[in-house]
């Protein structure tokens, strides 16, 4: 009799186990995420600008196909560009004055990334793909001047992640992660030296819900 207890013990943990691992397959997880940027742009042979904090800030979206694996896509307010540049303009008399920048590139940028879960409770995540983003607009900050008409309209490139969640309810999730991306699409929209890319390494907090 204690043996049949003991098999019948073992075997409810065992299927318990099973639909804890695939409980969360077909789930659907969303949130809010947003934090600090340090961006810079960079030529195919490393030479690069000074870096400049700025920001992102959007919505994501994340598809479970099992406990450890999901697509996850979103919508990114991402303010990108680069610190220390310079412009040259002209005086009221005339003269070429040329003045520090900064410039500020600001897109819309949808991430689709491959979504890893890993460690004993999934808390942990690595995600990896690529990214499009649209140029909204641009300036430089010594003048104030737009400069969108000389930039590419469109940023491709790649970006990986590793974050952390902080459960504080079945429904209701904390986290914190860290993202780059490595652009592959020249900033310049005619650019006849090597092609100029955009970089991004990010700190980011967010709130994510489970539907």
């Amino acid at each position: 009799m204690k043996k049949l207890v003991v098999c019948i013990a073992l075997v409810f943990i065992s299927v318990s186990q099973l639909q804890a691992q695939t409980q969360d397959q077909g789930a659907i997880e969303f949130g809010a995420i947003g934090g600090v940027s340090f961006v810079t742009v960079s030529d195919i042979q490393g030479n690069g600008a000074d870096a400049r904090v700025s920001f992102n800030f959007g919505g994501s979206f994340e598809y479970y196909f099992s406990d450890r694996w999901g697509i996850k896509t979103g919508l990114i307010y991402d303010s990108k560009g680069w610190g220390d540049g310079f412009v040259e303009s002209l005086d009221p008399a005339g003269n070429s004055v040329r003045a520090d920048a900064d410039f500020k590139l600001n897109y819309l940028t949808i991430p689709v990334m491959a979504n890893w879960h890993f460690g004993s409770t999934r808390k942990w995540y690595l995600n990896f793909g690529g990214y499009a983003g649209f140029l909204l607009n641009a300036e430089e900050t010594a003048f104030g001047n737009d400069v969108k008409d000389g930039l590419s309209s469109t940023d491709l490139g790649l970006a990986v992640g590793i974050g952390y969640k902080f459960p504080i309810t079945d429904k209701v999730k904390l986290c914190i992660e860290y993202q780059e991306q490595f652009g592959l699409v020249d900033v310049f929209r005619n650019n006849r030296g090597d092609a100029v890319t955009n970089r991004r390494s990010s700190f980011n907090v967010g709130a994510l819900f489970n539907l």
